[in-house]
């Protein structure tokens, strides 16, 4: 395992150089992470060849990540996916945050939120320690807050991301890491032939704006049924409510059996490729987001993103848990830090 940096660019908003440390371990797998939204840029992983093939959405240069509207790579936090009303209740107390999707909140803050923050950085042997503080109030979320994401790269193809979180007050926090994935490369056009396992029996339905309604649904005889492999273009445009509100898979599932011990939740393989990519998380939910959305943007290295070429699997705490008594708790505070773990992990 081998870790260096090098000067990506400078951050117009803080004047502070931004980095970009590379990840490498003994398969020649590679990792490309930089120090502003703590943004996976490039993951390079092998095929069954040994070729290295770059699987994530992203961009050459720093200046298409300030607006960033897809969340190419990111970090997400404090809190990811969207809040009803941009409000909530924490100990009596109504808190609001930004209205940036229509009435609701999406992503915490289009300004503030940890994916276009500056993170200091701290490497050791074989991981990336990437952290900043929040102030009380910022954002409109109470508490100081302090913030960490650990990249740790091994030589089983797994890249692993080990969160941790503190407030001095009650508090949301719910992180995840928003990259789109192409397992045929970042280059190489639409993923609905992707095959995707997704080990959750159950979803959370939406209202229009992609609220959760509060229940909790069976996938069974529905196109929202990953339980077996399955193509996601093949029922992708079918003519189910939950799929026109989202233009497509934009949606949470419930993980089987969830009992907050590390466990596998989602498997995508390319059969172009073979290449096959496994997800681990101790989280109770996952979003799958199939792109639909992406639109017409200059990707790496001369690509031409659009809608569909990148999928992404958040895990997380369900959307708008803070507003649903039944869903997962996501208030930390005093006596509840915050303590996830995500594993990507490639074959």
């Amino acid at each position: 395992m081998a870790i260096t940096k090098k000067v990506f660019d400078t951050d117009k908003n803080t004047g502070k150089t931004v980095y970009e440390y590379t990840l490498e371990n003994k398969n020649g797998m590679k990792a490309q992470i930089l120090t502003f939204g703590a943004i996976i840029r490039r993951l390079w992983v092998p095929g069954e060849d040994g070729t290295l093939q770059d699987v994530v959405l992203g961009h050459d240069t720093l200046e298409p990540y300030y607006k960033n509207p897809g969340y190419l790579g990111a970090a997400i936090g404090p809190n990811a996916n969207r809040i009803g009303n941009a409000s909530f209740v924490i100990d009596g107390v109504t808190y609001h945050v930004e209205e940036n999707e229509g009435k609701n909140n999406l992503h915490s803050n289009d300004t503030e939120g940890y994916h276009c923050r500056m993170f200091e950085a701290e490497e050791s042997e074989n991981s990336l320690r990437l952290y900043l503080t929040d102030t009380d109030g910022q954002m409109g979320f109470p508490g100081n807050r302090t913030f960490e994401v650990i990249y740790t790269l091994t030589d089983a193809n797994e890249l692993r991301m080990d969160y941790h979180a503190t407030s001095d007050k009650n508090t949301v926090l719910n992180p995840t890491n928003h990259s789109y994935f192409n397992l045929a490369g970042q280059d190489a056009g639409s993923i609905e032939d992707h095959e995707l396992k997704l080990y959750a029996s159950n979803y959370t339905p939406t209202l229009p704006g992609s609220i959760p309604t509060g229940e909790i649904a069976t996938v069974k005889g529905t196109p929202m049924d990953f339980t077996e492999s399955k193509r996601i273009g093949k029922e992708i445009g079918e003519d189910f409510e939950q799929l026109k509100l989202a233009g497509g898979y934009d949606h949470n599932w419930v993980i089987d059996d969830f009992d907050g011990q590390l466990k596998l939740v989602a498997e995508v393989k390319d059969p172009k490729t073979s290449r096959i990519m496994r997800v681990f998380t101790n989280l109770p939910g996952i979003q799958f987001y199939a792109g639909n959305f992406l639109g017409e943007q200059q990707g790496k290295d001369g690509a031409a993103y659009h809608d569909r070429v990148g999928l992404a699997l958040e895990t997380q705490v369900f959307p708008d848990s803070i507003n649903k008594e039944n869903f997962p708790n996501a208030v930390f505070g005093p006596d509840r830090m915050y303590a996830s773990t995500t594993v990507y992990q490639f074959c």
